[in-house]
């Protein structure tokens, strides 16, 4: 029987690059992460349970029509997806997008990889 999800991986091209972006951008703080021989494992404890990791060690290949999006609940969607913005990040809409519960912002990473940044709504 299934426990939970133990981690949620993206293939990555550049090590460099990915966490310039993830840690940089995003603010993540890399936790566990090594590599050998070319290949690299970056893991990312998030602050409410989980783990996100960045490798380039899987046979999969970076991209949004991959289909796999992850997304992070953030404080701040406005000032992220400005600051996101004013670095260059390939953010796909002009304005968020409204649910009933939150608002959302799909970004790429600079491999394409599809995320959403999620805020929910104040109540």
């Amino acid at each position: 029987m299934l426990k939970k999800v133990a981690f949620t991986v993206y293939p990555v091209a550049d090590a460099q690059v990915a966490r310039d972006f993830y840690e940089g951008q995003l603010g993540l703080e890399v936790g566990a992460h090594g590599g050998q021989g070319g290949m690299f494992w970056i893991e990312y404890d998030l602050p409410g349970g989980g783990c996100f990791a960045l490798s380039n060690a899987t046979k999969a290949k970076p991209g949004a029509e991959g289909g796999g999006t992850i997304a992070f609940e953030v404080e701040d969607l406005d000032a992220l997806t400005d600051k996101l913005r004013a670095a260059g990040a390939q953010v796909e809409v002009e304005t968020p997008i409204h649910g009933p519960n939150c608002r959302m912002v799909p970004v790429l990473d600079p491999d394409g990889n599809a995320i959403i940044l999620h805020q929910l709504n104040k109540k």
